[in-house]
């Protein structure tokens, strides 16, 4: 028997959030499934300012809520391109954190959103 850590070895997830402007959110999936991300889903959201301050400085209230699951070992990679992302993105402007999951129930449904591809058949 082997004990070496291989490709199978069970690695730790997190829960992704990501608000950004409505019309931006596409982009911003397309940017976070660079990461090999299996999972993702998209909620609209409303911003919080009243209408005044909303109209002095034009801001857009209607809002994604991306949420991801990724792995805990491409977290800092990934918030960090989406800070790039932020700051030179033209109207790019948006929040984004991730938060540990404490456990997912299933062997195959934790294979799927680590993006484990050595399934139950194969040989490791």
């Amino acid at each position: 028997m082997n004990n070496t850590i291989n490709e199978s070895a069970i690695k730790k997830l997190k829960l992704l959030f990501t608000v950004v402007d409505r019309p931006k959110g596409e982009f911003y999936l397309d940017v976070i499934s660079q990461f090999d991300v299996n999972c993702q889903m998209v909620m609209g959201g409303m911003g919080t300012a009243n209408s005044e301050l909303v109209e002095l400085l034009g801001l857009n209230i209607h809002k994604a809520v991306i949420l991801s699951v990724i792995r805990e070992d491409m977290a800092d990679a990934v918030l960090n391109c989406l800070e790039d992302k932020f700051a030179t993105i033209r109207n790019g402007k948006g929040i984004a954190f991730a938060v540990p999951l404490s456990s997912v129930i299933g062997v195959n449904l934790y294979q799927f959103l680590s993006d484990n591809r050595m399934g139950r058949g194969e040989n490791v």
